[in-house]
């Protein structure tokens, strides 16, 4: 492949899959990170991935990311991946201090805007590339107690087409998976009880990731997958 990818999220439990992935596919792959004790997740030492700390809602931090992510001319930036997010459950709108809600914009929604718009100068000087971003399923099928979070990934969605719109003729494909339920250790923590048959693994919708950062998926854009 020859190319850069910078993954934002990529120490988490589907972004080490997505991570792996990419490695595995021959890619440089740039992985912020803020936490030590989230770094164990990935492949020590693998050939071709390159750990910057960043607090990625810091627009100075996420410049300087993205700058390390363009800093090799033979493996230019050619995809961006952000997988940052989270969710907390919460009461309903009457009952969710404004606070509660805009945390969950700026967990969902702010690093997505920073990094893309830190990164996006690279891939159009590079001659395009792939961006991804991640919604949720849940945005077709709201739910009590999700207000912060479903506006969140909803913005998502309208982010993804705004990038569309403004830079599809830079050769930039915007895209956007929209998962379930993912399978992972936290999910199964947090939910010890759930019937996992509906689950998808972190591996699966790595592939699909790997596929939308690739040449192979040039007729993809402005997509919404669910996976």
């Amino acid at each position: 492949m020859g190319g850069t990818a910078l993954v934002t999220g990529g120490t988490g439990g589907l972004g080490a899959a997505v991570t792996t992935a990419l490695l595995d596919r021959g890619w440089r792959v740039v992985v912020p990170w803020l936490a030590e004790q989230e770094v164990s997740r990935l492949p020590a030492g693998a050939d071709g991935l390159v750990l910057v700390q960043a607090d990625l809602t810091d627009a100075a931090a996420v410049g300087a990311c993205a700058a390390q992510a363009a800093t090799d001319p033979d493996r230019p930036l050619r995809a961006v991946v952000n997988l940052v997010g989270g969710f907390a459950m919460g009461g309903r709108v009457h009952e969710t201090p404004v606070e509660e809600f805009e945390r969950q914009l700026r967990l969902n929604l702010r690093p997505a805007y920073l990094v893309c718009q830190a990164t996006l100068p690279h891939l159009v000087e590079a001659g395009g590339g792939a961006v991804v971003l991640v919604s949720s399923q849940a945005v077709r099928k709201p739910f009590s107690g999700a207000a912060g979070y479903l506006t969140a990934k909803t913005a998502v969605l309208g982010l993804a087409g705004a990038l569309h719109a403004e830079y599809f003729k830079d050769g930039v494909r915007v895209n956007t998976i929209q998962p379930g339920v993912i399978d992972t250790p936290a999910n199964r923590a947090d939910m010890p009880d759930s019937d996992r048959k509906g689950w998808t693994a972190p591996a699966d919708i790595a592939e699909t990731v790997a596929f939308l950062c690739s040449d192979a998926s040039r007729a993809v854009r402005n997509s919404q997958l669910d996976v």
